[in-house]
């Protein structure tokens, strides 16, 4: 189990920094916006991201 961990872990770090390499002034203006965003707004955004990737999950396997 805690290899499919690190092995998911990585794939994370790999997927993070693709926008950041890619398109880096187009990434720092949408993470300045997030930044101005209420902690409400995150929670939801972070709530919708847990739950899609847990459906995924579900789906894949």
């Amino acid at each position: 189990m805690w290899q499919e961990l690190g092995i998911a872990f990585c794939l994370l770090l790999v997927l993070e920094g693709i926008l950041p390499f890619l398109y880096p002034r187009g990434w720092r203006e949408t993470f300045t916006q997030l930044l101005q965003l209420p902690d409400r707004h995150l929670r939801l955004i972070g709530l919708a991201s847990m739950l899609l990737g847990t459906a995924l999950l579900y789906l894949l396997h």
